[in-house]
């Protein structure tokens, strides 16, 4: 009945300190040595899931950037859609990112984590990956070759540049929250759902034979892709609204996507729960 797993990171497979849980790395294997197909759907940056996906020692397609970019298990780029470079060049201008200077302004290029100060505390993110950022004026960058442009700040002042983009841009840019202090932008055309179409495609699989997990905004796509999703205990109130259907298991923090992978899936052997 299910033949792929497609899950996003934080807040869902990750635990609070975003690292992977040695539960959730021995379920997943076991899964995968039994054929079953992973895809992992994140707004993260490729090179950032890439050392991820070597911790967990399995060879999945992986969608980053919310969709902007999809590669195969073999690291071959089966989808790529960048930001116009134009359009780059005025996300990143103080009137939208904001006069005062709190936001942080963060660009993924095809292989860089570019940011425009120094913010030491975002590593910890990155621990099981030791994806690090380079520091550049964001504001003299051309524009080019950009796949996400991420701002990073408090609730309150990124309530006020989502408002900013919403009557600059409308419809013409995707935007939407990973976590409630990360607001990111894609082209419209982005999402992890037709990330995640592009793997099922490869796969010769359909999206009716899929199970999905997420926490967050930018996986409502993904959940409405998938012909099973679920939903973390720990989701985003906004998205508990949004799709009140999907039904909600664990929290990450207790490893809830493995123990309910365990529910679905017939695993032998010892895992300890």
């Amino acid at each position: 009945m299910y033949q792929v797993i497609a899950t996003d990171l934080d807040g869902t497979l990750l635990n609070s300190e975003h690292q992977l849980d040695p539960f959730t790395i021995a379920t997943v294997r076991r899964l995968s040595e039994s054929g079953v197909h992973f895809v992992i759907a994140t707004g993260r940056h490729y090179c950032d899931v890439a050392g991820i996906r070597e911790v967990l020692g399995i060879k999945p397609f992986l969608v980053t950037s919310n969709g902007a970019r999809v590669h195969a298990p073999d690291d071959t780029v089966i989808h790529a859609e960048n930001l116009p470079g134009d359009i780059v060049r005025r996300l990143v201008r103080p009137d939208i990112a904001g006069t005062h200077g709190r936001v942080i302004v963060n660009l993924f290029a095809d292989e860089a984590w570019l940011i425009d100060r120094d913010a030491p505390h975002l590593l910890a993110l990155h621990q099981d990956s030791g994806f690090r950022y380079e520091i550049i004026d964001v504001g003299q960058h051309d524009g080019s070759d950009i796949a996400k442009v991420l701002y990073i700040g408090e609730p309150r002042d990124l309530a006020a540049v989502a408002a900013t983009l919403e009557h600059e841009f409308g419809a013409s840019l995707y935007v939407t929250y990973s976590l409630p202090d990360c607001l990111e932008v894609m082209a419209p055309s982005v999402s992890k759902g037709r990330g995640l179409l592009h793997a099922l495609e490869r796969l010769g699989a359909q999206a009716s034979a899929c199970v999905a997990f997420g926490d967050n905004m930018n996986d409502i796509d993904l959940l409405e892709t998938a012909g099973y999703p679920f939903m973390m205990n720990n989701a985003n109130p906004a998205l508990m609204a949004r799709l009140p259907h999907v039904p909600r298991i664990g929290n990450n923090f207790e490893a809830g996507v493995a123990r309910q992978l365990c529910k679905l899936f017939p695993i032998g052997g010892e895992l300890t729960v």
